[in-house]
């Protein structure tokens, strides 16, 4: 939850591969003050059935970048093998990015949703509601 002093982040994945949420994705989450400010490492949370982590640690005050990392290739390599099987392997674990990570600007008060929409060769991202 967002505070006049703090940010909130919140996420969830949809697999464009099989038009599904991605559930047991890791995910974790950490921040920074400042551009030159060095990441502390916050924790972080696994993508429920749904796709969604609801249980993202807080920010501390002072945060003005956080960044979310996305272990994909460990979900893809379990999960998507016989949906993927007619798509070109790139390697064994038949995904192309093996890790997502997301790095964006906060600003206390507001909230941040961040989807991740993605597929074994691509992905993309966006601030949604």
């Amino acid at each position: 939850m967002s505070t006049e002093t703090t940010a909130s982040v919140s996420t969830h994945i949809l697999d464009t591969s099989v038009g599904r949420p991605a559930g047991g994705v890791a995910v974790s989450l950490a921040a920074r003050s400042g551009r030159e400010g060095a990441w502390a490492a916050l924790g972080g949370s696994v993508t429920d059935a749904d796709g969604r982590c609801k249980d993202l640690p807080s920010l501390p005050e002072g945060t003005t970048h956080v960044r979310l990392d996305f272990d994909v290739e460990t979900y893809f390599s379990k999960n998507q093998a016989e949906a993927q099987q007619d798509a070109p392997r790139v390697r064994d674990s038949g995904a192309f990015f093996p890790e997502v990570a997301i790095t964006f600007a906060v600003e206390p008060g507001e909230h941040y949703h961040v989807p991740l929409l993605l597929n074994p060769f691509g992905y993309s991202v966006y601030r949604g509601s």
